[in-house]
């Protein structure tokens, strides 16, 4: 059910409405010169690679027409992939492939492609069908990451991620991303994922949030969303708490997803992360962003980071 909340008690419940964010966080933290740090995902990657941080391996890049006609060179022996454009966004252009069935290639759908239809694909992204502005971009063909077992029940198809908001280093809110029918199996919120709020001192996750309105189930397996346990959670707040000296961005969304074999992976970076998240964990942003402003300091080391926010950010 949704409702109408005034805004001065808006203001008391601490939640962070979109113009302050922009105005106060984005605006005051994000020089408009590092946004391409973040906007690329292939660039953002190389950063994350010169920084020793756990990413989905890059089997390579698409960049020319004629690369694209060749694009099962790059594959090699692998049977499965994901593509994608480096400057889209809203995961709009990803295609993940799951496997082969004789000369076609598999959607996790179960949907063929051919490699004609994969190569048509990449020439829309050459071409900027899914880049900001319809700019010319290039693809990026990385390794498919598969979930950990622990969000079976809770999914549909596609890949589980974690979005934390990052501010001044700290880890301040965190929120689990999952699949639907609806959203054709991207962790997208806009596109019908589901949104599970995570208590940052126990890496369990809290309440849900679909098209806008707080759920306790996920809508296709009708499995509680509340206590599960995200795995490598110490990690993920570590790699979450080390973006910000990556890209030099004082607010911005880390996107995590939690491979079985490899763990805890950035996935990719928003210097300009949305607001749903304050509906998944019922608590607003506002409150957490000053408290770190206060009292959060400039020098703390990483884990230090961590360490404060678990102290003082626990939802129960």
């Amino acid at each position: 059910m949704s409702w109408f909340v005034l805004p001065h008690r808006l203001r008391r419940a601490g939640v962070l409405g979109l113009n302050a964010r922009n105005a106060l966080y984005i605006g005051e933290s994000n020089p408009r010169r590092l946004y391409p740090l973040v906007d690329d995902k292939l660039l953002t990657k190389q950063l994350a690679l010169d920084a020793d941080l756990a990413v989905p391996k890059l089997y390579g890049v698409v960049a020319t027409y004629r690369d694209a006609r060749q694009f099962q060179r790059i594959l090699g022996d692998h049977d499965d992939f994901v593509v994608k454009p480096a400057r889209g966004a809203g995961g709009d252009g990803i295609v993940v492939i799951a496997g082969r069935m004789g000369s076609n290639f598999l959607k996790v759908s179960g949907a063929p492609m051919s490699a004609d239809d994969i190569v048509f694909h990449l020439g829309n992204i050459l071409s900027g069908a899914y880049s900001f502005g319809g700019r010319p971009d290039q693809a990026m063909i990385e390794y498919r990451v598969r979930p950990d077992a622990v969000f079976d029940a809770i999914s549909h198809l596609g890949v589980p991620d974690v979005r934390v908001i990052v501010f001044r280093g700290f880890p301040v809110l965190a929120m689990l991303r999952l699949p639907t029918r609806l959203s054709g199996g991207k962790a997208n919120l806009h596109q019908g994922a589901v949104g599970a709020g995570i208590d940052i001192a126990s890496g369990l996750t809290t309440h849900g949030v679909w098209h806008e309105d707080g759920i306790d189930r996920h809508p296709d397996t009708m499995q509680p969303l509340a206590n599960v346990a995200i795995p490598g959670w110490d990690r993920i707040l570590e790699l979450s708490a080390r973006c910000h000296e990556l890209t030099g961005l004082g607010y911005l969304g880390v996107d995590i997803v939690i491979d079985r074999d490899h763990g805890p992976l950035i996935l990719e970076l928003n210097a300009r992360p949305g607001l749903s998240i304050q509906i998944a964990n019922r608590q607003g942003l506002r409150a957490r962003l000053e408290l770190v402003e206060r009292e959060g300091g400039k020098d703390r080391a990483v884990e230090a980071r961590a360490a404060f926010v678990k102290s003082r950010f626990a939802s129960v």
